[in-house]
């Protein structure tokens, strides 16, 4: 209180609302895979820095486009009355999908996010683990390096490692395992995983192996989605497009650029036929800009899900009900599987909503998982002010008011189910209620929230029955 010796009039303005809650992003990810360079002042000082960016353009600007030399193999030759046909096509097998990823997640709805390279593109193309212990930053470090890089990072909310399905089996498991790790330890972001596998059929052992993959641990931090997706995306020609390899007649193998100049119609036709073919990648970079999509429109605690895929013709396995019943919901693992699947004239949609602990009542949904991280971390990061406030009631009341009105915008906002505020949330803080003398004198000010988070509608059950005439 202000000591007065001067005889004057004096103002004093006196605070007498709370605090307010300022609301942490949602869909944030961090994407973690090796990039064709990493450079924003100096070549390679972007290697395992996580950095934040917000489109495709800038991306290219620091970590550049596709592998160049994927090779592009056909074999043309004249067809039966005339003209030209393609006898065999080889499709090159992508070294590194990162470039290919990112597209697809801002072309599905997605904003800003962090980019770790863990390395920049090789010959033969070489996806790790961890990273060997040599001195060459292109080659030292690994995908779990990345991961470990981005656990400093603290606005990330997804993490999403598309090229982990190019690891080994065993170092994929430890790899995903230690994702799920991560996000328990943090609490404040959740994994989108790929099934390792999923760019064809699973049967009931290698749907099992796929589970066993995730352990038992931590599985309320993600989800798994497959099969992988049959893109819009073409194969990418380079500049100079020596990665296309045409067989044409008796001639032996040329690069493209070969008959630019000498056989026009061929190298029409053959730039033709490329747009033809088209990229598989595993679903979850475009599932992240599905979850940023329905965060901006809707909010975190819609499930993001019956929403269709751009950039997409069709899931690689079809998926009918008989098979997602083993996806959704397992008896034995307890492990939820989501399905990408298309329908007649929806196009391809992303059909499931629920955490890799598909049979915990508590944590079954994405949405409600995603929604207390949220709610979680924007509390916890606006109460800093009370750290070192004196322990009382007046503090009390300015930590419960300021929860509260937060809360009840959430409830205002359909965040809440219950016909009211008091059937929504509650917020207790005081003494005898969630601290005693002990907890005061030990400076320790408890905070109990409880919140009624709304659960999607995942089965619709209509019954219908016959009416007898009355009239």
């Amino acid at each position: 209180m202000a000591t007065y010796k001067t005889p004057d009039v004096y103002i004093e303005e006196i605070s007498v609302f709370p605090p307010s809650v300022a609301e942490v992003e949602t869909a944030v990810p961090a994407f973690i895979g090796y990039t064709e360079k990493a450079q924003k002042n100096i070549a390679n000082d972007l290697i395992l820095k996580p950095t934040k960016i917000y489109s495709l353009k800038e991306y290219e600007q620091y970590y550049g486009g596709p592998k160049g030399d994927d090779a592009i193999a056909l074999t043309v030759t004249y067809a039966t009355g005339g003209g030209l046909s393609v006898s065999s096509f080889t499709e090159p097998t992508l070294s590194y999908q990162l470039y290919y990823s990112m597209k697809l997640f801002f072309d599905n709805g997605g904003g800003q996010c962090y980019i770790v390279s863990t390395g920049t593109y090789q010959t033969p193309a070489v996806i790790d683990l961890e990273g060997d212990t040599g001195s060459d930053p292109t080659t030292a470090y690994g995908l779990q390096d990345g991961l470990n890089a981005v656990k400093s990072e603290d606005e990330p909310t997804l993490i999403v490692i598309p090229e982990a399905v190019k690891l080994g089996a065993t170092e994929y498991q430890t790899l995903v395992q230690a994702v799920l790790l991560q996000c328990n330890t943090l609490q404040d972001r959740f994994a989108i995983f790929d099934i390792h596998g999923g760019n064809s059929s699973l049967d009931t052992t290698a749907l099992a192996t796929a589970r066993g993959y995730f352990g038992n641990n931590y599985l309320k931090y993600g989800a798994a989605y497959y099969p992988f997706v049959k893109t819009t995306l073409n194969f990418f020609v380079n500049s100079t497009e020596t990665n296309v390899d045409v067989t044409y007649g008796a001639d032996p193998a040329a690069d493209l650029t070969t008959f630019k100049s000498t056989n026009t119609a061929l190298y029409n036709f053959v730039k033709s036929k490329i747009k033809e073919h088209f990229i598989t990648l595993p679903p979850s970079a475009a599932v992240a800009g599905v979850y940023a999509t329905t965060d901006k429109n809707r909010g975190v605690w819609k499930a993001p899900a019956n929403v269709s895929l751009a950039d997409v013709i069709e899931p690689t396995v079809k998926i009918d009900n008989a098979i997602q019943d083993g996806l959704n919901v397992d008896a034995t693992s307890g492990k939820s599987i989501n399905a990408v699947r298309s329908f007649m004239g929806k196009g391809t949609l992303v059909w499931g909503a629920r955490t890799l602990a598909g049979n915990d009542n508590e944590w079954r949904y994405v949405p409600v998982r995603r929604f207390f991280n949220m709610v979680e971390e924007s509390v916890k990061k606006s109460s800093y002010w009370a750290v070192f406030e004196p322990n009382d009631a007046n503090t009390w009341v300015k930590v419960r008011g300021m929860i509260e009105a937060y809360l009840l915008q959430k409830w205002r906002e359909g965040a809440l189910a219950g016909a009211t505020p008091k059937e929504a949330f509650f917020v207790r803080c005081g003494l005898g209620t969630t601290m005693d003398s002990q907890d005061i004198l030990e400076g320790r000010m408890n905070v109990e929230i409880g919140m009624a988070a709304v659960r999607p509608a995942e089965f619709i059950i209509l019954k219908f029955s016959h009416m007898l005439q009355t009239s």
